[in-house]
């Protein structure tokens, strides 16, 4: 009965993870055509605007590094991408305590956004930006899905790790008071 429950419960991460992924990728390339379609490069909207739509062309990853290694970050992408598959359909049953919908969804993240821009990569040759802070560099809904998908499984395997350790402790404890 508990493994009926188990695998009921990792449908439905998978089926999270999968429709966070695609959201992320739609609304990304959505969002980039529009700029594409409706601001020049370069130019920015509204001028001089602490939170501006700049619309750049990004031949390099996540908030402008690495510029002019389209080919090699395409290649990399595809591992990624890849890496995320294999770990969120076969590789999470070994690593159970990181097998829950927070995981999935954060892997999800990083795989919409990693195939965003993918997308953009292998189309156009670039990645069209066009979120502005401040001085901070432009980056794209693929670019913060994937910053926010690592942030959040990172947060997430550390809470389960100190979880774990204090319940190690614990039962150390325990043990020890039983003797």
């Amino acid at each position: 009965m508990r493994k009926v429950i188990s695998l009921r419960g990792e449908r439905w991460q998978n089926i999270a993870f999968s429709l966070i992924a695609l959201s992320l990728v739609l609304a990304d390339q959505f969002s980039k055509a529009w700029v594409r379609s409706n601001i020049a490069v370069g130019q920015s909207v509204p001028e001089g605007a602490f939170l501006h739509i700049t619309h750049t062309q990004n031949t390099g990853a996540a908030f402008g590094i690495f510029q002019g290694h389209a080919p090699s970050l395409t290649v990399v992408s595809f591992i990624g991408a890849g890496i995320i598959l294999v770990y969120t359909f076969y590789l999470c049953r070994r690593f159970t305590f990181l097998n829950n919908i927070i995981s999935k969804g954060a892997l999800g993240a990083m795989l919409g956004g990693t195939v965003g821009n993918l997308i953009d990569r292998m189309t156009l040759g670039y990645v069209t930006d066009f979120i502005g802070v401040g001085t901070f560099p432009t980056y794209n809904i693929s670019d913060a899905s994937i910053t926010g998908g690592v942030g959040v499984f990172a947060g997430s395997l550390i809470y389960l790790l100190v979880k774990e350790k204090q319940e190690a402790d614990r039962r150390n404890e325990a043990d020890c008071h039983q003797i």
